[in-house]
């Protein structure tokens, strides 16, 4: 455990739920912002839509995503949370990715082919996105006991190795 980083905690965990809300949010939205693509849009009109959505998807939706997922991988370790459920949530947030980047490939195709490509109706999108964000925020809340499940000693408690790298020290 990294004892120095001990206080920051608290800070990483608002960071951490506060772009899970951006994140998410975003994910729902985007599909329900590309279903307004329509080739019977004016130019001007597809061109507003079309800057909407990528800019949604690269400059918020995406950060935020990092951003969760870069403060949740460090309160994992800082929390020596080695525990089943938190496994069960890795493989949600794994489809969550799976989500995200399913609607970043739907932003690029509706972008690149304008009237060519009709989008998965933004409801199956929706869905998509809703099934893991709910699996997430369940395991969150209740942290049921998955102790039946077997795992592997060297997955439930840390390996006490060195870094490949000097840490400094206070």
């Amino acid at each position: 455990m990294i004892e120095w980083l001990l206080p920051t905690v608290p800070y990483l965990k608002a960071a951490h739920i506060a772009a899970l809300f951006l994140w998410c949010g975003g994910i729902i939205a985007l599909p329900l912002m590309l279903s307004q693509h329509d080739p019977a849009n004016s130019r001007a009109d597809y061109g507003r839509i079309r800057q909407a959505t990528h800019m949604t998807y690269t400059l918020a939706v995406t950060p935020m995503a990092v951003v969760a997922v870069v403060a949740g991988t460090w309160l994992i370790f800082l929390r020596e949370t080695y525990v089943p459920w938190l496994y069960a949530k890795l493989f949600f947030v794994a489809l969550l990715v799976g989500a995200h980047a399913w609607v970043g490939h739907i932003v690029v195709r509706v972008g690149e082919t304008k009237g060519r490509y009709q989008p998965p109706h933004p409801y199956l999108v929706v869905a998509a996105a809703l099934i893991p964000m709910i699996a997430i925020l369940w395991l969150v809340l209740s942290k049921p006991d998955l102790s039946w499940i077997e795992f592997p000693a060297w997955l439930m408690e840390p390996g006490n190795r060195q870094l490949p790298f000097e840490i400094p020290s206070r």
